[in-house]
């Protein structure tokens, strides 16, 4: 697996990822989920390196012009709830994209231990298509690995790319194992460890929460 860091080189993405980590700025939703956007912007900007490409001639006023122009058909898939600003983000720039869409969340029991349960799934034929599966938090990888397994429902595509703004080294190596090898990641931060409930640290928070209000 293909790991690319954007913490490893200076961006604006860093200055992004520092306002959702401030517990001073955190309590403006707008702004946290505005700045998962932008983030999924660059992104799929970098992704769109990456894409093969067909020279196609586009009628101007003038005459005629040569350009290039993606020719692979690109699946945009969200993990709910947290995934949806990131995701926009991806279909602001891919906006011909077609999209999916995948439940996953933590159940927990009176120990806090916990399973991930997957009851949602929407999506296009996956078959020979670019997959770009977004999830901001990568804690573990057991919710990126099952959605990824639920989509594989739909048919097998043809390349992924994970895209997530802050991730655990412990999820990195974790889905190295579980997704296919030539899978490129795509992370805005890589955290030290976790903490006993599972928990990225110094991490955030919770970013579905923090994105949209908290959960009864």
């Amino acid at each position: 697996m293909k790991i690319v860091d954007f913490s490893e080189t200076n961006s604006v993405v860093g200055k992004y990822i520092a306002e959702m980590r401030d517990v001073n700025i955190q309590n403006d939703r707008m702004r946290f989920r505005k700045n998962i956007e932008r983030i999924g912007r660059i992104m799929a900007y970098e992704i769109s390196k990456e894409l093969q490409y067909e020279k196609v001639d586009v009628t101007t006023p003038l005459g005629v012009a040569e350009c290039r122009v993606p020719s692979e058909k690109l699946v945009a898939a969200a993990i709910l709830r947290a995934a949806l600003p990131l995701h926009q983000g991806v279909i602001d720039v891919f906006d011909e994209a077609e999209n999916a869409f995948v439940s996953a969340y933590r159940k927990y029991d009176e120990y806090f231990n916990f399973d991930i349960h997957i009851e949602y799934i929407a999506s296009p034929t996956l078959d020979g298509k670019v997959l770009l599966l977004c999830d901001p938090m990568l804690a573990t990888g057991g919710s990126m690995q099952l959605a990824y397994e639920a989509l594989l429902t739909k048919g097998t595509p043809a390349k992924l790319h994970v895209l997530s703004v802050i991730a655990s080294r412990e999820a990195l190596e974790y889905l190295e194992e579980k997704l296919p090898e030539d899978t490129t990641l795509w992370v805005g931060a890589v955290d030290s460890y976790l903490n006993q409930h599972k928990y990225i640290v110094p991490g955030l928070g919770d970013a579905g929460d923090l994105a949209f209000g908290e959960k009864e």
